[in-house]
């Protein structure tokens, strides 16, 4: 029984909505699109899924380990969150992406969702330009 209701989508983080293999990584790293504002760098390369997918990079030099998983761990919610509304290629492919983190001190999590969201879209800009020049800038022969 279903009521008058819209579906709101799920708000989960399942694995396939994570990089985990070394090769995705180094596939993003190798797409040379990346953006940064504050302590957050993000890579992004897109992909051909209807999801976007994170993988996060956070090395020792943030800290010890209880404020390098609290920073992961607002990242992976600020992602779980935004997941739905990051931006999408015009053919509804989404993008991967990594976010590396700079030594800092935690942020609240709604600081973590401006912070990605702004850097998705920019990143989204990029990509865009990179695929209009790369389909011959639109210029007409």
């Amino acid at each position: 029984m279903t009521t008058g209701r819209p579906q709101r989508p799920r708000l989960t983080f399942p694995p396939s909505r994570r990089l985990s293999r070394d090769r995705d990584y180094q596939a993003v790293f190798d797409f040379a699109l990346r953006k940064s504002l504050g302590p957050i760098t993000l890579f992004a390369r897109p992909n051909a899924l209807d999801h976007p997918r994170l993988g996060l990079s956070v090395s020792r030099r943030v800290g010890i380990a209880v404020r390098r998983n609290a920073i992961k761990r607002r990242l992976r919610e600020a992602f779980r969150h935004l997941q739905h509304d990051l931006p999408r290629a015009a053919d509804g492919s989404s993008y991967d992406l990594i976010i590396s983190v700079r030594a800092h001190d935690p942020l609240p999590a709604p600081e973590y969702r401006r912070i990605l969201a702004t850097l998705a879209e920019r990143a989204h800009r990029d990509a865009e330009r990179r695929t209009r020049r790369a389909d011959g800038g639109g210029d007409e022969p």
